[in-house]
């Protein structure tokens, strides 16, 4: 596998490839890769040519300096992992070489990027959709993959692409989960042992949100309190939001019918993670 750092070099690299007429997978990844990552990498190389994956802590879509200093930086590993993957190319930029002096050009999907995580979080989906805007100019890819645990990305960065045009696909991949149900996150290593007991919660709550709805519970403020009821049970918890939303809009549902997303984002001890489950309601069965 190739290492590329320059943007130069790699608009090279691209060039090239597009000449011979393969086809890009992209993956683009801030690092410290799980099985969820790999993943992607697997399903990229399944369906393409060449598969390139992008390492990049991008700064501006943290809104706490303390949470980007934090963020674990395993280039050595992640490059290790991808190449087993499957990857063939692994472009790490440098901050600097991303954002120059003068840069001042965001990018930001208006409706999407201010409620749940947009809320909690201000200006990180501007961050988000900037960036990935040039990964997509760099790397220039025929399809690229997200997961699907990081909903709200995906359909800021779906919209993004389909408002500006991008000539690419996107492929929204499952969620991948340890055994015991908690989403894979680079965050779940900072999970002391009663925290990540407590952390499965989640799994359960996201459970039990899809039994009532499968029983029939159409009330969203009913199946939204059971949900927060199964969180609250263990300790160390705090929750910013549990919810169910159109998957489309992202806005709350007046009542449960066809497909609906779960959504989470609850704080184990020092740890805020987040997940998610696309249900399907049987008045949409009938």
């Amino acid at each position: 596998m190739q290492i590329v750092k320059k943007l130069n070099r790699l608009k090279q690299i691209i060039r090239h490839i597009k000449k011979e007429g393969k086809k890009i997978g992209f993956v683009p990844t801030m690092g410290a890769l799980h099985e969820g990552h790999l993943s992607l990498i697997r399903q990229a190389r399944r369906d393409n040519d060449i598969v390139v994956v992008s390492v990049f802590i991008n700064p501006i879509q943290f809104n706490r300096k303390k949470d980007f200093r934090s963020y674990p930086r395993t280039l050595a590993r992640d490059t290790r992992i991808a190449s087993k993957a499957g990857a063939h190319l692994l472009f790490a930029p440098s901050a600097a070489a991303m954002y120059p002096p003068g840069f001042q050009t965001t990018v930001e999907v208006a409706a999407l990027s201010k409620t749940l995580e947009g809320k909690f979080r201000p200006g990180h989906y501007r961050g988000v959709a900037t960036v990935v805007a040039k990964l997509f100019h760099l790397v220039q890819p025929d399809t690229a993959y997200f997961g699907q645990k990081d909903a709200q990305q995906a359909s800021v960065v779906r919209r993004m692409v389909q408002d500006l045009n991008f000539d690419l696909s996107l492929k929204t991949m499952p969620t991948v989960r340890e055994q015991d149900g908690l989403a894979m996150s680079s965050r779940n290593r900072f999970l002391s042992s009663e925290a990540r007991r407590s952390s499965r919660a989640l799994f359960l709550s996201l459970q039990e949100g899809k039994r009532l709805i499968e029983l029939g519970e159409c009330r969203r403020d009913v199946v939204e309190k059971r949900m927060r009821a199964v969180i609250r049970k263990v300790p160390f918890s705090r929750i910013d939001y549990a919810v169910i939303v159109d998957p489309e809009t992202f806005e709350k549902v007046p009542l449960i019918q066809g497909k609906v997303l779960a959504l989470l984002a609850v704080w184990i001890g020092q740890v805020r993670l987040i997940d998610e489950m696309l249900i399907l309601s049987p008045r949409a069965r009938r």
